[in-house]
């Protein structure tokens, strides 16, 4: 482990060799200058004819790619892999490339339909999570999309089941950053007067198997600040040793100019978080190239952003 190349600095080759934990090793390495990017897959091929959102955002600078909405049950319901499977897409971009997977909200049934896409090609269950470790996924990201009605507790629930089973054969990101009708989002100092001590939260994803805790990023979301963020990044820090965080800047923020993303990737930089996630909330199922590459620049500077845009065959 002592060994793995960190994140910002591995090339094609280095991704090869990495288990879920090496690359969760690579990722601590990195101190704080790891970017993901979002790929929304229902409803468009992508923004260029011809390559898919997830090679124009590693070209862009990101050093991940978090596939949002994939139907493991009807492949042809991802437009966005345009024709690809998972493996096909991990060989054109040679970099870590992770699923989300929605946690069944209490009482869920497939008679809940939603009109965007098939909600249950994508849910936490048994036999998705089964079907991740057979394809090799990099890493699963456990939440739940706007309007889902996931709870923090149904995440909690879903992330100890798993852990239980596959343990390290998993890299398991959870938490909640985003669909704050429901409830609070973690971080939000509206859970307080409700009674709600996040760090509580914290400590149950963690004891549950948590290998990284996700957390709105300041500036994006109502209400949500530096302070509250950075508090509870320093929390999973020292919780348990070797716990990540990564912030999320969505809720349709990351649809915004370059000059906001600067911006709040510098609030983002201040709460000491490990992965700095941008949204797919732009145009045809992704932020802008121009939002990845300004959000890389902002986070490791032009030189590992370079090297991140022209590596790909190393």
């Amino acid at each position: 482990m002592n060994s793995v190349t960190r994140l910002i600095s591995a090339t094609g080759s280095d991704f090869k060799k990495f288990s879920p934990m090496d690359l969760k090793e690579s990722i601590r390495k990195s101190e704080g200058r790891v970017i993901m990017g979002q790929h929304l897959l229902f409803d468009s091929k992508g923004l260029v004819r011809g390559v898919t959102n997830s090679e124009v955002m590693f070209a862009f600078g990101a050093d991940m790619v978090m596939l949002n909405t994939m139907d493991l049950d009807v492949e042809s319901h991802n437009l966005g892999l345009q024709g690809l499977s998972y493996q096909e897409l991990k060989q054109r971009c040679k970099r870590p490339i992770g699923i989300y997977m929605g946690c069944p909200k209490k009482g869920f049934s497939t008679a809940d339909k939603n009109k965007l896409y098939r909600v249950e090609g994508m849910l936490c269950t048994p036999n998705h999570v089964e079907k991740c470790v057979q394809m090799g996924v990099d890493f699963i990201v456990l939440g739940g999309n706007p309007g889902s009605g996931t709870s923090i507790k149904d995440v909690v629930d879903c992330t100890r089941w798993i852990k239980e089973k596959y343990g390290n054969q998993l890299f398991v990101f959870a938490g909640k950053w985003e669909d704050g009708t429901t409830e609070p989002v973690l971080g939000d100092s509206l859970a307080n007067f409700q009674g709600r001590d996040d760090k509580e939260i914290i400590k149950k994803l963690i004891d549950a198997g948590a290998d990284c805790i996700d957390l709105p990023a300041p500036g994006s979301r109502q209400g949500i600040s530096v302070d509250h963020i950075q508090e509870l990044v320093q929390f999973i820090h020292t919780y348990k040793s070797g716990t990540l965080a990564m912030v999320f800047l969505n809720s349709s923020v990351e649809g915004s100019d370059s000059d906001t993303v600067r911006l709040i990737a510098l609030k983002m930089k201040e709460t000491g978080a490990d992965i700095h996630a941008i949204g797919d909330g732009g145009f045809s199922g992704c932020s802008s190239p121009e939002n990845i590459y300004q959000l890389s620049v902002s986070i490791k500077g032009r030189p590992y952003t370079y090297f991140r845009m022209a590596s790909v065959n190393k």
